[in-house]
């Protein structure tokens, strides 16, 4: 359906304000579509379903309302069940990754991941090792930042591996390809304190101009947070104000972008303190803490 694959892409582009109009009108027709369809269409009328309500999360999630994310998260669970597309439930145990980032139970949330990829058969298609790769790349992170290094090391692998059979691109509403495991492992670095690994990893580098507006936008948030680590507040700004040209409303609300900025406005002095004091008045500061969610 056209109208799906429109708020898929506005996901992905951080359009939030438009999203957040486009769901709660497709919503109640997909349900009508889904309770009304004949028995041999009901499964795609659920994937369809299923793809709005992730749309929808993605609203509830970057404005930090997490019990209503997680309400989401369950609606899109169930709907993708209905589908009986087991990679949609893969994709849906994703999304799921981010209730486990908004409590900090991150072995609760690793586990969780690496189940619902070992039942992914990764050669079974290039859809099937898309979505095995996003599991591990979102575990990586998870694993990173509960400490874990050489596990997160381990899933960054896992998911290389699988990117090494994907075109990069969106698969079932996720970007995948050996851009994206790169991009994370700039996270994953950030996350362990790895300041040198961070930052030779993005020396030279940028996301291709053809990915998503939100994963484009993520590295050079990670950027920054790998120069604030690394005491170059300059460096720090110039990276916040590209993320924040390619996706302001993905910049707006993110949490780690106000911490670190809510700190520097705090420590630095002068010019560099006004220029974070006017970065700071275009920020908003959501109702909970967001997560990682490419």
């Amino acid at each position: 359906m056209v109208a799906v694959d429109t708020v898929v892409a506005r996901r992905l582009q951080s359009d939030y304000a438009v999203l957040a109009a486009d769901v709660n009108e497709l919503l109640p027709e997909l349900h009508r579509a889904v309770l009304s369809a004949p028995s041999a269409l009901e499964p795609q009328y659920a994937g369809l379903l299923a793809r709005t309500y992730r749309a929808a999360d993605a609203i509830a999630d970057k404005f930090g309302y997490y019990d209503l994310s997680a309400r989401i998260i369950d609606l899109m669970r169930t709907s993708a069940t209905q589908s009986g597309d087991e990679l949609l439930v893969g994709s849906a145990a994703y999304v799921r990754g981010e209730i486990y980032f908004a409590s900090h139970d991150l072995e609760a949330g690793c586990r969780m991941l690496t189940a619902a990829a070992d039942k992914i058969r990764v050669s079974a298609s290039e859809t099937a090792a898309a979505t095995y790769g996003t599991l591990h790349m979102r575990a990586a992170v998870m694993a990173a930042r509960a400490g874990s290094a050489l596990r997160a090391r381990d899933h960054i692998e896992e998911a290389r591996q699988a990117a090494r059979q994907v075109n990069e691109g969106v698969h079932l509403g996720t970007v995948f390809g050996l851009p994206s495991a790169r991009i994370h492992q700039l996270s994953l670095d950030v996350e362990l304190g790895d300041v040198g690994g961070a930052l030779r990893l993005a020396t030279g580098w940028a996301p291709p101009i053809t990915m998503p507006a939100e994963r484009r936008s993520h590295f050079y948030i990670d950027l920054g947070r790998a120069f604030h680590l690394a005491d170059q507040p300059e460096r720090v700004l110039s990276a916040f104000w590209e993320a924040k040209r390619i996706a302001p409303e993905h910049v707006r609300e993110h949490s780690q972008v106000i911490d670190v900025v809510d700190h520097l406005e705090l420590t630095t002095r002068g010019q560099l303190r006004d220029a974070f004091a006017g970065f700071a008045a275009g920020l908003v500061k959501p109702q909970g803490r967001s997560a990682f969610g490419p």
